[in-house]
């Protein structure tokens, strides 16, 4: 099982590390192609998976990222607005087919899985995209990974023994200390290609542990919905991971504030 886990988290890194440096049509494509894999995954747990109102939902993201590359649609919100309203027609006029867990569910996975990992290819097309991108990946998996050896070092405290029994507070306060200092340590060797200053590493370090605890959040939020709906994974794709959705979960929660703190004058 660690040998499987092993090998095909190596392999899901190199595509990743493809994707990011290449950047463009390669990176857009392939978030496309994660994020309407990630919807499935989210309304298979609903059984709606393969019904029309899943289809909206798929159409609805493949319109989100045309319009990233074609921009035909200036105000985003007019997407958003116009697949709410497609839903709660398939709601209305399909009546009692859906229930309205599963609207919400599949209204939902749009923005959460298409809409906010988007944000990884805004974050790519920002000047110096190619290394800060890389930051997402650092405030997610960095954390979740550090959080995991400290868990296994130092773990006494249970942080949400309900929810993630094996998760404790030590793991945590390891996890963001350890996305901080990786963030540190990426600044030191890049701070010239990126112009960073002491000052700038230091402003980075603390919003690397601002991403790092909403990364945590993201984890255990997909973690509580498959408590909810007792499921152990969202799929299988990812040998000894589990699905799109089980890998990504924190990716998907750091991307946007990221963006948001790069594009805002960092």
């Amino acid at each position: 099982m660690f040998v499987q886990r092993l090998i095909s988290g190596i392999l899901l890194v190199l595509v990743l590390a493809f994707l990011l440096i290449s950047g463009g049509t390669w990176l857009w494509a392939g978030l496309f192609i994660i994020s309407e894999i990630g919807i499935f995954e989210l309304a298979r747990v609903f059984s709606v998976e393969k019904s029309i109102l899943a289809a909206a939902g798929y159409i609805a993201a493949a319109a989100w990222y045309l319009n990233m590359r074609l921009s035909f649609c200036d105000d985003v919100m007019l997407i958003i607005s116009v697949f709410l309203l497609i839903v709660l027609a398939i709601y209305v006029f399909t009546y009692p087919k859906f229930h309205f867990d599963q609207i919400g569910a599949v209204f939902f996975a749009f923005f959460y899985v298409a809409v906010m990992l988007s944000y990884i290819y805004r974050v790519r097309s920002l000047d110096q995209g190619i290394l800060l991108v890389w930051l997402v990946i650092i405030c997610s998996w960095g954390c979740d990974t550090c959080a995991y050896c400290s868990g296994m070092l130092f773990g006494k405290h249970k942080m949400t023994p309900l929810l993630s029994p094996k998760k404790t507070i030590e793991g945590a306060v390891g996890g963001v200390l350890g996305a901080v200092i990786l963030s540190m340590i990426f600044g030191l060797c890049f701070s010239k290609q990126l112009s960073f200053s002491g000052g700038r590493i230091a402003i980075m370090a603390i919003a690397s542990c601002a991403c790092s605890l909403l990364s945590m959040v993201g984890d255990l939020a997909a973690s509580a919905i498959k408590r909810n709906y007792e499921i152990k994974d969202y799929g299988n794709l990812i040998p000894g991971h589990g699905g799109i959705l089980d890998r990504f979960d924190s990716v998907i929660i750091t991307a946007p504030l990221l963006y948001y703190i790069l594009s805002g004058g960092f």
